[in-house]
């Protein structure tokens, strides 16, 4: 005959007030638990982008049509795209004014400019920063083009570069360095995701041809 004890293996309790509890349905309870944030954070930008008609996860196409615009630059100026049209545009993103990757981006491309333009390309730089942040860095570092100012986020979304970033293993959302050429009839020419700085004005000049 089997004994008493035999019969209660397996079935592990936790009690507390009086009641029991099995190991299933302990179980069962931490299958509700919520989603991490950054998950929820993902599905949400995902949802705003599929909403404005842009690729959910922000993959530009290459021959695709390159989302429109309208931003203040430095000046307080609004550059649209619908009036670069017949030029061919250099757009690079960058994370934030008068920090050291950022800074070393900007003076390569103010530095080449003329080389740019002699291949008949303008260029242009996005961040979310504000018109006056823009009015500093560019006044601080002689820069001979304009800085759009995109601080509602709009076009930084449209263009799929506002990622989820991590850095000393904290994560957290912001634009991911990335160069856009557009041609002169509105299309996206090349696309560089996940910038590396050094070397990257002359891969941009290489893509001009």
């Amino acid at each position: 005959m089997p004994s008493k004890t035999s019969s209660s293996m397996g079935k592990k309790s936790v009690s507390g007030s009086g009641k029991t509890v099995t190991k299933a349905k302990v179980a069962s309870k931490k299958k509700t638990t919520k989603p991490p944030e950054s998950s929820r954070v993902k599905k949400s930008a995902a949802v705003s982008s599929k909403a404005k008609g842009v690729p959910v996860k922000g993959g530009l196409k290459v021959g695709g049509r390159a989302p429109a615009f309208s931003l203040p630059n430095e000046k307080g100026n609004v550059v649209k795209l619908s009036e670069l049209k017949g030029k061919r545009v250099v757009l690079f993103f960058y994370p934030k004014d008068d920090t050291p990757g950022c800074t070393k981006e900007a003076c390569s491309f103010r530095d080449g400019l003329q080389t740019i333009r002699k291949k008949g390309a303008v260029v242009l730089g996005v961040s979310a920063d504000s018109v006056t942040s823009h009015q500093k860095f560019s006044k601080k570092f002689d820069l001979n083009f304009p800085l759009l100012s995109d601080e509602s986020k709009a076009m930084i979304q449209a263009y799929g570069v506002w990622k989820e970033k991590s850095m000393y293993g904290r994560t957290y959302m912001g634009i991911e360095r990335t160069t856009v050429l557009i041609d002169k009839d509105g299309t996206i020419s090349h696309v560089f995701p996940k910038v590396k700085v050094d070397g990257h004005y002359e891969e941009v000049l290489q893509a001009l041809g």
